[in-house]
């Protein structure tokens, strides 16, 4: 009988070796004449362990990570094709490991463990139950289970999926579109390149619903170039579903039509803004547009459409399938269901984090990410993205929920956190913020275009002590100016970083600060 053996696929593990793992494993398999099954899974995202191998045994799968190739030869002498765990890199059933096991996995609940481009793997594990249940319903029935759900869009606004579909829903007949925001372009942040390279058919399924749930029989994935081995794999994935029956026309024989497609952005951070979205993939330079009016009421080519981000999509199948009820008994206050976390920068056990909003930073950064690569203490903490404000200790042991961040200044944004040791200099990271604006802004607002490039220049002369005070009342206005006065949310937020360095390293911006800081910022 063959061994079943799992190497994952997806851009992180064949960054750290897989490819060069899975053929080492191959030729050992061939080398001794035993039948091998090789699956090319998607990531478990426990990046600290990539790339992770995994064996069936009659216990269940059994894990060894991380693997290079020149631990594989000595693998297989240890018992690798039997499962035996005689192995400093055996780490037991990959389902104990402990980072896993705490994790609440509603949206991520099937990564690596399929194969990512198989509809048997995903119809196993209850793939495409959401959108038989939507075609038994009404439209108004599924954007009322969405509006149960209690899900907010993941993307950063945190606007409640089910009253953006209800817009579009409730617009006359005609051509409506559903466009999939995948322009992930945040700091530290990968879920949604991990939901499209691991569990693809899930995002179809989510974006199949919502085209019925809306009216629109045509949607667009809007992804980021930076992101080739996604865009191979949704092709592969969506030209599958159409020849199954579950995409394009008369959909399961349902009569229904839904049609989707991939685009590609150009490496712009401000078409991850929703109407310079879809002024570039109308084909136009990504200006932000001013509003109102809403995308949902003339959003592409001036029809009504949804835009949602990866993982907002991705978790409408579980609501679907098992009710939006038990997606909401999940979550804190007004932040329902889970939320992907994603820990990146100095910490020794990075990966994905899936759990319901409540938990804290310092449960997350400790409890799962281990502290600091480094292993020096940990300083701030930036969550949300560039835009996100940077915070100290004082605010680790709040719970993660979205009026709670907001109500001390911080940012949950896409779930990115990234953290910092005791050797960062903050004014850099001040000066970063403001310098990162003005590289990608769209320049169609002032208080953005200019305010940026004069913020780097304010705290440029900060730090050369030149009128240092001065300059700090100039920076806090021009910050002022920028959140008050910016078209959109890119110039609104940039000055958030910023501001938290006044407030919480003040130090760090002096002269003498900047003379003597140094070391790794990440």
């Amino acid at each position: 009988m063959a061994i079943t053996l799992y190497v994952p696929r997806d851009t992180t593990a064949r960054a750290l070796g897989a490819d060069r793992v899975a053929a080492r494993i191959e030729r050992g398999a061939r080398a001794r004449d035993v039948a091998l099954n090789l699956v090319r899974n998607g990531s478990r995202g426990l990046f600290y362990l990539e790339p992770l191998i995994e064996v069936d045994t009659p216990e269940g799968r059994v894990a060894y990570g991380p693997v290079t190739p020149g631990d594989v030869d000595a693998l297989i002498e240890a018992g690798l094709f039997e499962g035996r765990q005689d192995h400093a890199l055996s780490l037991g059933l990959t389902e104990e490991i402990k980072y896993l096991k705490r994790q609440q996995r509603l949206t991520f609940s099937r990564i690596g463990i399929t194969d990512p481009v198989s509809l048997e793997d995903y119809t196993a594990l209850r793939g495409f139950e959401g959108l038989k249940k939507a075609l038994s319903l009404d439209s108004q029935a599924v954007v009322d289970e969405v509006k149960t759900s209690g899900l907010r869009g993941r993307g950063g606004a945190a606007f409640p999926t089910g009253i953006k579909w209800q817009t579009v829903h409730d617009q006359p007949p005609g051509e409506k579109y559903v466009v999939c925001n995948a322009d992930e372009g945040d700091s530290g942040t990968f879920a949604d390149r991990l939901v499209m390279e691991c569990d693809p058919y899930m995002l179809i399924e989510g974006m199949t619903i919502a085209g019925l749930a809306t009216g629109a029989d045509q949607g667009y994935i809007y992804l980021r170039s930076e992101y080739p081995l996604a865009h191979d794999i949704l092709d592969e994935a969506i030209e599958r579903a159409v020849a199954a029956g579950y995409l394009g026309d008369n959909i399961l024989g349902s009569g229904r039509t839904f049609h989707l497609e991939v685009r590609l952005g150009a490496g712009a951070y401000i078409c991850g803004e929703e109407t310079s979205l879809l002024e570039s993939l109308e084909g136009k330079r990504g200006l932000v547009r001013a509003k109102p009016p809403l995308p949902a009421i003339e959003g592409l080519f001036g029809r009504p459409t949804v835009v949602n981000n990866v993982l907002s999509l991705a978790a409408v199948p579980f609501i679907l399938d098992q009710g939006g009820q038990a997606y909401a008994d999940y979550g804190l206050g007004r932040s329902r269901g889970t939320l992907a976390i994603q820990l990146a920068g100095n910490v020794k056990r990075g990966g994905l984090v899936e759990l319901a909003f409540g938990t804290s930073l310092s449960e997350l950064m400790e409890g799962f990410g281990g502290g600091t690569l480094s292993g020096r203490p940990l300083k701030a903490v930036q969550v949300g993205g560039p835009l996100g404000a940077y915070l100290p200790q004082s605010q680790w042991d709040n719970p993660i929920d979205y009026e709670g961040f907001a109500a001390f200044g911080g940012v949950v944004g896409h779930g990115g956190v990234v953290m910092f040791d005791d050797s960062v200099d903050m004014g850099d990271q001040a000066r970063f913020a403001m310098e990162f604006c003005s590289v990608e802004s769209c320049g169609k607002c002032t208080p953005c275009r200019i305010g940026a490039v004069r913020g780097v220049e304010v705290i440029d002369r900060i730090r050369a002590g030149e009128s240092a005070d001065k300059n700090l009342v100039l920076l806090t206005e021009l910050c002022e100016t920028m959140v008050d006065g910016s078209l959109c949310a890119m110039g609104g937020m940039a000055p958030f970083p910023v501001q938290s360095v006044m407030q919480h390293f003040p130090d760090d911006l002096t002269p003498r600060q900047a003379a003597t800081a140094g070391g790794t910022t990440c």
